[in-house]
């Protein structure tokens, strides 16, 4: 009893937040060792090309497996180029697909793009850049894939 009152908790308690506290460690131990360094390292490398970091979409990296990079994209054959154009320059919005801030807009994202396949196939690990649609962003930003 004694004990108890010194901290305030019973043994019971003790072991729960020990055990807690150690399974927390082994999750965090977990996931620093499964982390993929070279993902961080091209990552990195696009944050620190101006070029790309001063385009309104983030590309990022996913992964990186037996060679394949895989990167995030704000269009696809999924989506019209179109659609997240307007959401990167809402000053489009009204714009005719035709029109030349519209066409402007597209030559701009293949050359950003293009800087992004051409950055990240430079890495040694790297034999492919394989595009991926980024749902996740257009869904933050009321646009759903099918």
């Amino acid at each position: 009893m004694a004990e108890q009152q010194a901290t305030g908790m019973d043994a019971f308690t003790r072991r729960y937040i020990a055990i807690l506290a150690g399974a927390v460690l082994v999750g965090l131990l977990w996931w620093l060792l499964s982390g993929d360094s070279r993902v961080s390292e091209l990552n990195a490398g696009l944050a620190d090309d101006a070029t790309i970091s001063a385009y309104p979409y983030p590309f990022r990296v996913l992964s990186l497996e037996n060679g394949v990079a895989r990167v995030s994209s704000p269009r696809s054959a999924q989506m019209s180029a179109i659609q997240g154009l307007r959401i990167l320059f809402p000053e489009l919005v009204n714009a005719s697909a035709i029109s030349p801030e519209m066409m402007a807009a597209q030559e701009q994202l293949a050359a950003v793009q293009s800087r992004v396949g051409t950055v990240v196939g430079e890495h040694p690990d790297v034999a492919r850049v394989q595009w991926v649609l980024d749902e996740t962003w257009l869904a933050r930003h009321g646009v759903y894939v099918q």
